[in-house]
């Protein structure tokens, strides 16, 4: 019997993803959009053979009537804390109302449970959330996949393609990174939704990878030596975003802020994926660090 499955944010760049990995796998999806969404995003979502539903997020008991009869809520919203906190607490109220009996928030991140609250602000939000949701009866399953490959190539301090170098903190040269595709992303959240032993969290890293791994890959590649170097202690690190954020406070306005950028940059310099759950899914195939870095570095 064909899974139904409701998924938030499916008009965003994961969000569609995943709505399309669901489909491949003959899952019968809705999406949830604002009236005021865009028609083209609209009209992409029906081609794909999603069904979408115009509800105002606002209203606990329009998202309830569109969660009904739904075997899964999936959540890939974005945004500051009236997304991530207050609109995810009316959708799993609504999921509730309607009986649903699993829901996947919006984790796509690094698993930030073992990392200090204050460190990242955009963790912290989603970590007010699980506390929520942990609370109610709902099954619930993370996605945590670490950081998004598109960011190296964003020419981060981690890999700088103008600059032809690859930075680190501390003494942290052959700390591996978790990197994951948004497509490996949304094939592993789709193979999740459509499973019903799917446990709390699940830890996925398409490729994990050190500056020094890093640095050997990118040399294969262009035959260049990039400089490598290390860009200050960790602890230094952590005053230096202090200091950015106090300095700039209409970023806390902003979603990916200067600041929060370099709080991403820290956490992935902090914590890593131990536990990683790529094989529960034998169907997938997972993209390697040496297959990404060939689709850009040049």
């Amino acid at each position: 019997m064909r899974k139904s499955i409701l998924v938030a944010g499916a008009t965003g760049n994961l969000g569609n993803r995943i709505c399309r990995e669901l489909i491949k796998r003959e899952a019968t999806v809705s999406a949830i959009v604002r009236p005021s969404t865009d028609t083209i995003k609209i009209e992409a979502l029906l081609k794909m053979g999603v069904l979408v539903i115009k509800v105002d997020m606002n209203s606990t008991e329009e998202l309830a009537k569109a969660c009904q009869g739904k075997d899964i809520v999936v959540s890939a919203l974005a945004g500051l804390d009236d997304v991530i906190i207050e609109l995810q607490k009316r959708l799993l109220d609504a999921a509730l109302k309607a009986n649903v009996p699993r829901f996947i928030p919006s984790d796509f991140c690094t698993d930030y449970t073992d990392l200090i609250p204050g460190e990242n602000r955009n963790f912290d939000l989603r970590r007010v959330f699980k506390a929520y949701l942990d609370s109610t009866s709902i099954q619930a399953s993370s996605v945590f996949n670490g950081a998004f490959a598109d960011i190296l190539q964003y020419n981060t301090p981690v890999l700088n393609l103008e600059n032809r170098s690859i930075g680190y903190w501390g003494e942290k040269a052959d700390w591996k990174l978790d990197f994951t595709s948004v497509d490996d992303t949304a094939a592993f959240t789709a193979e999740v939704a459509l499973d019903d032993k799917a446990p709390r969290d699940l830890q996925i890293a398409s490729f994990q990878i050190s500056p020094n791994m890093l640095w050997n890959l990118v040399k294969e590649i262009t035959g260049e030596a990039f400089s490598l170097r290390q860009l200050s202690s960790m602890e230094d690190f952590a005053d230096f975003i202090k200091k950015q954020r106090a300095d700039n406070p209409a970023g806390e306005k902003e979603l990916y802020a200067r600041w929060q950028q370099s709080q991403y940059m820290y956490s992935m310099f902090s914590t890593r994926h131990h536990q990683l759950a790529n094989w529960r899914y034998g169907n997938l195939t997972w993209t390697t660090g040496l297959a990404y870095l060939r689709s850009f570095v040049r």
